[in-house]
């Protein structure tokens, strides 16, 4: 089975770590010639492709996919995949599945209430809204081909190297209060499960939440990350006071609890981490959150 992805992150490169050995061929796209370069040195065939222009040399690569994975979010109101690759996909000969990876962010705020995927989309920023409209697109497109699409809405991601032992180890941990505020997450190794179960067995216009089973305070997070590390938590700092960016302002605009039920019950997963306490605890046995000096030295 060949599989060829758009945009090799950061969840698609734990997918490919853990999974890439079912595949005969796997290849994907950068954005620049210089990570297409740092991705061969690693045994990853890479072609550039940064929303505008791109290497000619995908278009056959799409015709020799078994499987597609999309993970570049939206520019603006355009879909840069499907802006310039909707016809080699839909003519590609071999394709089978599409999965694209969209946010949970899509549903908005629920006042702490309890969201799945019959839940209607009630995106609140200019982000979320272009997420639903690619959503559609990609339903669409796949609505009367002989591929099956199927959309994974993602919770805040954390894994190797981006977790909140990470941020306690480096310092720039915080708990941020905020009353009655949740956050959702999902550690890499279970979005790759969900991927592959997926592609093992698809489902025509399907939608995924991906989340594990337990939302909570995100200074609940920080604060059993650096109880595992024997650090003490930094202190608490109420919502009103804390110095963010917009952007991590924006997310405590939205509070709900997301289901996964879906991911159980049709593709039959068995959550490796369903809370971030055996995600993290995981973490640290393999080695992150330590360091040889914390003074010099992503999701909760």
């Amino acid at each position: 089975m060949n599989l060829f992805v758009f945009g090799l992150g950061y969840s698609v490169r734990q997918f490919i770590d853990l999974y890439g050995g079912r595949f005969t061929e796997i290849c994907g796209t950068v954005r620049s010639p210089e990570k297409a370069r740092a991705m061969q040195a690693e045994g990853l065939q890479a072609y550039v492709f940064d929303g505008a222009s791109y290497d000619p040399a995908i278009l056959d690569r799409i015709a020799r996919a078994d499987a597609l994975l999309v993970s570049i979010p939206p520019v603006g109101e355009t879909d840069p995949v499907l802006a310039h690759f909707s016809h080699a996909i839909t003519s590609a000969p071999r394709l089978r599945w599409i999965g694209y990876l969209s946010t949970v962010g899509v549903y908005g705020n629920a006042d702490g209430n309890w969201v799945d995927e019959t839940t209607p989309p009630n995106p609140a920023s200019a982000r979320s809204r272009q997420r639903i409209a690619a959503e559609r697109a990609w339903l669409a497109l796949g609505g009367s081909a002989s591929f099956s699409v199927q959309i994974f809405r993602l919770a805040g991601i954390y894994g190797p190297g981006r977790n909140a032992l990470e941020k306690v180890a480096d310092g720039s941990a915080k708990r941020i209060v905020k009353p009655g505020q949740v956050f959702n997450r999902i550690h890499a190794a279970d979005i790759a499960q969900v991927l592959m179960a997926s592609i093992e067995r698809p489902s025509r216009n399907a939608v995924y939440n991906v989340a594990d089973d337990e939302p909570g305070p995100p200074q609940d997070v920080i604060a059993f990350a650096a109880d595992l590390l024997g650090r003490e938590p930094p202190p608490e700092v109420p919502f009103e006071e804390a110095d963010q960016t917009p952007m991590a302002r924006a997310f405590y605009a939205d509070n709900k609890r997301v289901r996964n039920t879906r991911i159980k019950t049709e593709l039959g997963v068995t959550l490796r981490y369903p809370t971030y306490r055996e995600g993290l605890r995981a973490l640290l046995e393999s080695g992150d959150g330590i360091m040889e000096n914390p003074d010099t030295r992503f999701e909760a």
